[in-house]
């Protein structure tokens, strides 16, 4: 069975309120941001969120050593600029 590769503002706030107390940023473009970065990327929704939210090792060549790579410095940038300009 193939999964989905979707993200809900649900799945984004019950997983930030759930293991960080508070929602302190906007859900809704947090999402947007997600969607919109990993069709660029061609990278799994879920994968980037944690990425994002926690820098997990999901995406490969993303991270090395507990590090951003130069791939990684860019997919955080343009989530960025997504979430910021959406």
């Amino acid at each position: 069975m193939k999964t989905r590769n979707t993200i809900s503002v649900k799945y984004i706030t019950d997983y930030i309120t759930s293991n960080y107390g508070e929602m302190r940023h906007n859900a809704t473009r947090l999402a947007k941001a997600i969607r919109y970065t990993a069709k660029a990327y061609e990278l799994d929704k879920k994968a980037l969120f944690h990425y994002i939210i926690e820098r997990s090792n999901g995406i490969t060549g993303a991270t090395s050593y507990g590090f951003d790579t130069a791939y990684g410095r860019e997919i955080r940038g343009t989530f960025a600029h997504n979430y910021e300009n959406l």
